[in-house]
């Protein structure tokens, strides 16, 4: 029992000590973490990053590094970007990525001034195409570009698949698939994504 004791006055001491350190600290912390996580996305672009875009945590980037970022973008932790062959991203000023967003390019991906994408939301320009006597994983692929234009709202879970045109400010519910144009001004919801009416702030 004794020795218990001593352990958990132990543990209540070192946990004051580094919770006040943490404390003290926090802000010198983030902002150093901002700076070192705006210099790790930096170093795998082709385009140099703007100083102006925040990155909240790491972000993930994979293939060709062709991605431009407009500035005062601000993207969240666990970001995926990936642009293979042709492919590339081309996010305009303003934009937010909130955690867990998946980006992957093959042709070309164009995401407007001002627009936010919801957490874990997925946009691929590109499908895998099946040929007889070929694995999946070796039958290519075919890619056709996307276009998100201007203050579009993408909720939570967002699937676009590639072709898709969506309108300037756009509303896409939470978990829609987005499988063809969405009109200007418009919302849509569901699977796959189907119009329910002009968005609250047309």
């Amino acid at each position: 029992m004794t020795y218990n004791l001593i352990r958990q006055e132990i543990k209540s001491l070192l946990t004051s000590i580094l919770s006040s350190y943490y404390k003290l600290t926090y802000g010198v912390r983030r902002n150093l973490e901002r700076v070192c996580n705006h210099a790790l996305l930096s170093s795998r672009l082709t385009v140099p990053l703007d100083l102006s875009v925040v990155v909240l945590g790491p972000t993930e980037v994979h293939g060709t590094g062709l991605i431009y970022f407009g500035k005062e973008t601000l993207l969240y932790p666990s970001i995926y970007l990936e642009t293979e062959e042709n492919g590339s991203i081309n996010i305009g000023d303003g934009v937010v990525l909130s955690r867990g967003v998946h980006i992957a390019s093959r042709d070309r991906i164009i995401i407007g001034d001002g627009t936010m994408i919801g957490e874990y939301s997925s946009i691929r320009d590109a499908n895998h195409v099946r040929i007889p006597g070929l694995a999946i994983r070796e039958s290519g692929h075919i890619a056709r570009p996307i276009v998100i234009g201007r203050e579009v709202w993408i909720g939570r879970g967002v699937t676009v698949l590639g072709g898709v045109v969506i309108g300037n400010g756009a509303t896409v519910g939470a978990n829609a698939v987005v499988t063809r144009d969405v009109p200007a001004g418009e919302t849509v919801v569901g699977v796959p994504a189907r119009t329910v009416g002009a968005s609250q702030s047309q």
